[in-house]
């Protein structure tokens, strides 16, 4: 009778253990942030502070798109962690960058020939190409692992919006991401305007190594204003600059990426910013960006916390 009781102790105590510490990743980050202030600030064109997003999570650590570099990227305190998408056989959406498995992971073949317990027997590999015990995580571990506790920015998986949508609604999570993507304006209205209730946010990628990137911005611009905008440039124009400034004067702001230099002007990448960043991460903060994406999260925030643009 008392060993009963004693177990039933036992579970009692750790079913509560479990609840408190879902409620704690739902309110805050290792930081001790609320995601609500993190999008408050994401939200506001006047607060200056700059906020980190961790491209595929903190991948030199540990693999992209895994739930492992995800977690690390977030007890590092940054904002936003930034996750790619694609589709198994069996229509569950997964993290997967590329369109095979081949460079990631284990195994060999495209992502849609598998099905979600089939993609559980691979091992996700890390920078270095080497295995590790890591899985390919599915969408909705990710979002209940992120829940309350971070903003997910979700590229390459626009084209699932229906999918990702009903997954956000299952999960509470829709108020916490940022989904983005290059598609006509008219297109991403018509797609939000389908979906009654609580939306996420949205942000257009201004793509100046492309054609029509001026048109796609301007159109932007009179269709469906954006609360950010991420600038893509491998060369300084006048049509980068204006747009920028243009970005500014009308109440948004402006994303940047520092993970190589074609997407940054040639010059304003990470790698550079290990011996300056001020030079670097300074420079992207001079032309109005206060959302940097990067493959350097720690670098970054070290450097945004002695200047005081990160809380």
């Amino acid at each position: 009778m008392k060993c009963k009781l004693l177990l039933s102790l036992v579970s009692i105590l750790f079913l509560l253990g479990c609840a408190s510490r879902e409620t704690k990743n739902n309110q805050l980050n290792s930081k001790g942030r609320n995601v609500n202030s993190i999008v408050k600030i994401l939200n506001d064109p006047h607060e200056k502070t700059v906020l980190v997003a961790a491209h595929r999570g903190d991948w030199r650590n540990f693999p992209e798109n895994s739930l492992e570099g995800i977690e690390s990227a977030i007890n590092m305190g940054v904002d936003i962690v930034e996750v790619d998408l694609a589709m198994t056989s069996d229509s569950v959406l997964v993290l997967m960058h590329d369109r095979s498995v081949d460079r990631t992971t284990t195994g060999k073949g495209e992502v849609s020939t598998f099905t979600q317990d089939s993609l559980k027997g691979l091992f996700l590999r890390n920078g270095c190409g080497v295995a590790t015990t890591c899985k390919v995580p599915g969408l909705k571990e990710v979002l209940l692992l992120c829940k309350g506790r971070v903003v997910i920015n979700i590229d390459k998986g626009y084209k699932y919006y229906d999918e990702v949508d009903k997954l956000l609604r299952e999960t509470g999570t829709t108020k916490q991401i940022l989904i983005k993507g290059s598609y006509p304006a008219e297109k991403v209205m018509a797609d939000f305007s389908k979906h009654p209730g609580e939306k996420m946010m949205y942000m257009p990628i201004i793509d100046f190594r492309k054609k029509g990137a001026s048109q796609l911005f301007q159109d932007y611009m009179e269709i469906m204003p954006a609360m950010a905008y991420e600038v893509v440039w491998n060369e300084w124009t006048p049509e980068v600059e204006q747009c920028m400034q243009t970005i500014l004067e009308n109440d948004a702001k402006i994303w940047t990426n520092s993970m190589w230099g074609s997407l940054c002007g040639g010059s304003l990448y990470d790698d550079l910013a290990l011996d300056n960043p001020e030079k670097i991460y300074g420079k992207h903060i001079s032309l109005g960006a206060t959302l940097i994406q990067t493959d350097r999260p720690e670098t970054l925030l070290n450097y945004l916390r002695t200047q005081k643009l990160h809380r």
